[in-house]
């Protein structure tokens, strides 16, 4: 579907200011590489040309494939359209890079959080910052505060549901490695074990076929499933955030990399001075999602 069409769609189920996400306070995930003293020699580590790249002169940025609307138009991140595209070359021009000196790079989800040497300078997935992942590799500072959602179809068992505890009888299915599944585990406890599919596409599918109930999420990413992939998709409602914390996407890093604290000033940055704020208003809607009880 296009992106005209899907925000023609999330219009008429009534768009409403953005919830967490458009929060302008400080992120409670921070990056745990250490920060530089004072503000003339952080400038001077993090310029352009004192960084240190996978490839000299180009900034490389990962991220799966394909690549999901909101967060990339067109299966295309070098486009700059969707919401993780357009933070990437946001946080790239804070960095000193122009377009035409971003390369991307295919990284699937599994491998970007693995304890292993990145063939990429940074990487933007929707990966969740979480203190196990950080066991493994860096975060940047949180670009994006995210609530898990419940999607299923009209006329489902679950459809109309209203509380967690209408859930735990439910068949439901998340991606594999994702906090969707740990949300599940964690805060809805089923009465039977979640399904694990390697790929959102392939829980759609499971779901078309009615082998299970619902579909854990992002919200953007539920809002898309439920009027662009699923003809009668329906937004069961989203999770209380876990705890009481926010949860954040994070740019992923090599573990102790040194463009750790260079990002998240970067990122720091958009969110002072509004870019995040603005860039989620146009790419991203979570109207219509009602919070479980």
């Amino acid at each position: 579907m296009s992106r005209t069409r899907l925000l023609a769609v999330v219009a008429a189920l009534g768009v409403a200011a953005l919830g967490a996400c458009g929060s302008s306070t400080t992120p409670q995930s921070q990056s745990s590489a250490p920060q530089t003293n004072g503000g003339t020699e952080a400038a001077a580590a993090c310029g352009k040309d004192s960084l240190k790249l996978v490839t000299s002169g180009k900034l490389t940025i990962g991220t799966d494939s394909p690549a999901y609307e909101p967060w990339f138009v067109d299966n295309n991140p070098s486009n700059g359209k969707g919401f993780e595209s357009a933070v990437a070359y946001a946080v790239a021009e804070k960095l000193g890079f122009s377009k035409d000196e971003v390369a991307w790079q295919v990284v699937p989800f599994n491998t970007a959080i693995a304890p292993a040497p990145k063939n990429f300078d940074f990487d933007v997935n929707q990966v969740s910052i979480s203190d196990e992942r950080r066991k493994a590799v860096d975060f940047s500072s949180g670009y994006y505060d995210v609530r898990q959602a419940v999607v299923t179809y009209k006329g489902s068992p679950i459809d109309g549901k209203s509380s967690i505890a209408d859930l735990k009888g439910a068949s439901l299915a998340a991606q594999v490695g994702t906090t969707s599944y740990t949300a599940i585990k964690d805060q809805i406890q089923p009465s039977q074990d979640p399904k694990v599919f390697d790929t959102n596409d392939l829980a759609v599918q499971a779901l078309k076929n009615k082998q299970i109930d619902g579909v854990v999420v992002d919200v953007p990413t539920a809002f898309y499933m439920a009027a662009a992939q699923l003809d009668d998709g329906v937004i069961v409602g989203q999770l209380p955030a876990a705890g009481g914390k926010t949860e954040q996407f994070g740019a992923v890093l090599d573990l102790h990399s040194p463009l750790t604290p260079c990002v998240s000033q970067a990122v720091d940055a958009l969110r002072g001075d509004g870019t995040l704020d603005k860039l989620q208003k146009q790419w991203l809607a979570e109207a219509g999602a009602p919070e479980l009880q």
